[in-house]
Parts: structure tokens; sequence; C-alpha cells
């Protein structure tokens, strides 16, 4: 599975490569949790309705994706390669925690 770090993550949205129009921050987390902190330009599609809901997302862009710690995410990623969605992922390592730690 490929990964990026928040470090990473913020090295490419401080280079120009925005949320949206780069590639797509996907953020797997309940609602409640959403509510409490999210990455500006995330789409937000919870874990158990990633896969029927895949159609939403766009496979020609990078896929990545988040939860609060890395592993919902992970997750995410196995349901929608066993599901056949085709487009590139990569888990975001340690989160929402791991982003917030690193501002």
């Amino acid at each position: 599975m490929n990964t990026i770090t928040a470090a990473e993550l913020r090295a490419r949205i401080a280079g120009g490569e925005l949320p949206g129009q780069e590639y797509t921050l996907l953020d797997v987390r309940e609602p409640h949790e959403v509510e409490l902190e999210s990455i500006d330009g995330d789409v937000h599609i919870p874990l158990d309705q990633v896969v029927e809901r895949r159609g939403e997302l766009d496979p020609s862009r990078e896929l990545i994706v988040y939860c609060a710690g890395g592993i919902r995410s992970a997750r995410a990623i196995e349901a929608l390669e066993a599901a056949g969605y085709g487009g590139p992922m990569t888990n975001l390592e340690g989160g929402i925690k791991a982003w917030s730690a690193s501002a």
C-alpha cells in the first residue's frame, strides 16, 4: 500500500498541489469526528459507505485517504481495491492526528 506522511502532504500543498485539483483527499471518519477537525479541500465519505459511493470518486486522480490514525483509511483502500476501484490510492500515515501534530 502506498503511504504519505503528513509532512510530505503539507509539502505538496505548499508546492501548489491542492486537494480537489491535483488529487482527491478522502476523509473516511464518522461525521462527529469530521466536525472536530478536517483538512481543507477534503471529501468526506464514512468508511462504511466508501465502497457503495466509490462512483463519486475520480479514478483519474490520486486518492489520498485519511482517518483518525491511519487504520480505517487502510481498510478503505483495501475495500476499494477489492471492489475494483482502479485509481491510484495512498494512505496518510497517522491520519488527522499526524496532520495536526505536523502543523
